[in-house]
């Protein structure tokens, strides 16, 4: 007992030691920079400690872990909450354009019947020559088409902005879980050498 309450404290005071060395080293902490610059963060702040058998063990902050899953967990609702305003976004302009597009069409059939006729032409009750009808009809379907081309160029970088941020929340969620994977392996590892050492102890006494 009195072994393992040395090995505890000796754990703990190193590993204030190396937090105090590298608070005043940098001014970075766990609650700045990116999630890869905090993982990288509660990497640097592993402390490294000689157990009483003589083997190396690390030891990770518990409240660094916690910090960085909450950060983390921030970082995925953000890019969910962005996600789902690209898919709103998406789906309003894939309205627009189809609005547009049934526009446009009714606008040319308007224009082939119209090609039909001859002499006189009316719209809306004003009677006009033929070319003055066809030059007012084309800048329509130009101006239609214009607004046509800018909904579409709009879509597809709204697009290109979900697929990154897709990728991104895919990134991040490797990242985080070979992170966690990895931390519980160290920690599965120092209890197997802990319970070595207490089986140790007792068969020595």
């Amino acid at each position: 007992m009195k072994t393992i309450k040395l090995l505890a404290f000796l754990t703990l005071s190193i590993s204030s030691i190396s937090i105090i060395n590298a608070q005043t080293s940098t001014t970075q902490s766990i609650n700045e920079g990116s999630i890869d610059d905090q993982f990288n963060y509660v990497l640097r702040k592993s402390g490294n400690f000689r157990g009483t058998n003589g083997q190396m063990y690390e030891a990770v902050s518990r409240r660094m872990l916690l910090d960085l899953q909450l950060h983390t967990s921030d970082s995925l609702k953000t890019l969910q909450v962005k996600l789902d305003t690209s898919k709103s976004t998406i789906n309003q302009q894939l309205s627009e354009i189809s609005s547009l597009k049934t526009n446009l069409i009714n606008t040319q059939l308007d224009l082939d019947q119209t090609t039909l006729e001859k002499n006189n032409m009316s719209l809306l009750g004003v009677s006009m020559s033929k070319t003055s009808y066809s030059m007012l009809m084309w800048s329509l379907i130009t101006a239609l088409l214009t607004l046509l081309i800018i909904f579409i160029v709009r879509f597809k970088n709204s697009n290109a902005v979900t697929k990154a941020a897709k990728k991104s929340l895919l990134e991040i969620e490797d990242a985080f879980e070979e992170h966690r994977r990895t931390a519980l392996e160290r920690e599965q590892k120092v209890r197997r050498q802990l319970q070595d050492e207490l089986n140790k102890q007792k068969g020595g006494n």
